[in-house]
Order: C-alpha cells, then structure tokens, then sequence
C-alpha cells in the first residue's frame, strides 16, 4: 500500500507531461515494474526499475537508518536488487523486511558480492527528523561504498516545513562530499486527485481510522506528479540536469530477462522438459 495510483497512471501521466523517464521503486518490492514497463513500451517511456529500502538503525534507540532509493543500471544491477530485496525479506516476518548497512558492505553471508550493490545506482533520501550530521555521516558512507559516480542525494521539496533546512542541510552536505544533488518528488500519486485514497491507504496500513490518523497523513498533496514547469520553478537547473543523466546510466529493461531453468538439477542424459517430465 505504498501509493494510490496504479504503476499504469503514473507511466501514462509521465508520458502526458513530457517526462524523459521515469523510476518506479516501491518500499523493498519490485510488484508494480512489470505492469508498468508494459505501459511503457506502448507509449515509448523510459522506465527505470528500481526500489525504495530504509536501513534499520545502527542500533537500538539510535536515529532511524539511511532511506535509499536504488535504481539497476544492467541485467547485473537488477540482479543485486532482487538478491538484497531477497535477504532483507527473509530475515524478517511476512509483510515486513530489514535492510541493514552491513548488507551493503559485503557481509551477508554466501552474498559478499552485494558489496556496494554493483551496477546500481544509489540516491540518498534526506529525512526531516534527522541532524545534518547523521545526513553527513549517511552520505560519507554511501559515497564510500557506491564510488561518486554511483550515488547522489535527493532533493524532495514538498511545501513541507522543514523545506528551508532541507535546502541548506543538503547543500552544505553535498559541498562537503562532493556528492550531486538531484531532484526528486517521493511520488505516490499520479494526481493530487488521489489524495483522498492516500489517506485511505495510509489509514488502512496503520488499522486506524482516517479521522484517527493525525500527521500520519501526507500535509498536502505535492506528491503527484507535477509538471516540468512546476519542478523548474522549485528545483536549480543542475538539480534536475543530474536526473537526465542518473535516467540515462540506467539501461535495464525487463525485455532482457528470460526464464532460466536451474541446468544443476538436470541429471546428465537429460533436459530440463524431459526431467520435470
């Protein structure tokens, strides 16, 4: 229940208001890619496969772990992905996951090839509750695992009120690391229409009634996908040019996956159809 628009609306919305691409990354799920790169090979867009993970705390009452978006840039980068989405599944209960920084530092057991998440790109999600220390610290980190042309952070600007820290904590953080800043829009909507049934949705993944949900509701409905306009207005020029090129080292499609029957199973004398047979 991460957004109240189908994989499909967004495509055709994106599609209709110009955009050279985009991302669909629900939270440590790849469910809604398939739908949405068959609406995208009709209409001719871009699609960029990818998933949101928010990494669990160093430890026990410290400040909530870094939120990653990571985007596959090859058939490689998409394996990595589902491999990590894989792990962070299985070591928690069903409908739940924990990503951890370990994971990403090549300690997983049997999958040290996870390290750095090859052939991925990594965007850094600024949180409002977090200092600009934890921010610095977060982006540090990811620069030392991904590389720098692998990872940049993203700029959310939401008509929230942390906005201005927003502006000045990622600016003085990618001036110290060296990171790039790129836009990005948290999207759970192809239309601010769809407000409603966000909230809706957000009630229903907290079992609580709407009336009942406070500031657990979205404070606006900025997240829709807005026209280019509306983001050249909010976002600088480089912010967004860093998109385009994030888009363009992104060059997976789900045209390139076949099914892959296990050949080791296969007594010899065999083939796959005449031993399942």
């Amino acid at each position: 229940l991460t957004g109240a628009s189908h994989p499909e609306e967004l495509v055709a919305r994106a599609h209709e208001l110009g955009y050279a691409a985009l991302a669909i990354t629900d939270e440590c799920s790849l469910a809604g890619v398939v739908r949405a790169h068959v609406q995208a090979k009709r209409l001719g867009l871009h699609l960029i496969v990818g998933a949101e993970m928010r990494l669990a705390p160093a430890m026990a009452g410290a400040e909530p772990g870094a939120r990653l978006v990571l985007l596959a840039q090859s058939r490689r980068g998409y394996g990595n992905l589902a491999q990590w989405i894989t792990v962070a599944r299985r070591r928690a209960d069903k409908s739940t996951y924990i990503a951890q920084m370990s994971d990403l530092e090549g300690r997983v057991p049997h999958a040290p090839y996870l390290a750095g998440l090859p052939d991925c790109f990594a965007l850094l999600v600024p949180e409002p509750a977090q200092t600009e220390e934890t921010l610095f610290a977060q982006a540090l980190w990811l620069k030392t695992w991904f590389g720098p042309d692998r990872c940049a952070i993203a700029v959310e600007l939401l008509h929230r009120a942390h906005d201005a820290w927003l502006l000045e904590a990622v600016q003085r953080v990618a001036g110290l690391t060296g990171l790039a800043l790129a836009a990005a829009g948290d999207v759970l909507m192809h239309s601010r229409a769809r407000k409603p049934l966000q909230d809706a949705l957000t009630a229903t993944r907290l079992a609580t009634p709407v009336a009942a949900c406070g500031f657990a509701l979205l404070p606006n409905a900025e997240n829709h996908l807005r026209t280019r306009a509306r983001l050249a207005a909010l976002h600088a020029p480089p912010w967004l040019q860093a998109t385009v090129r994030i888009a363009a080292s992104c060059a997976f499609s789900l045209d390139e996956l076949h099914y892959e029957y296990p050949e080791e199973i296969v007594p010899e004398g065999h083939t796959p159809t005449s031993w399942l047979r």
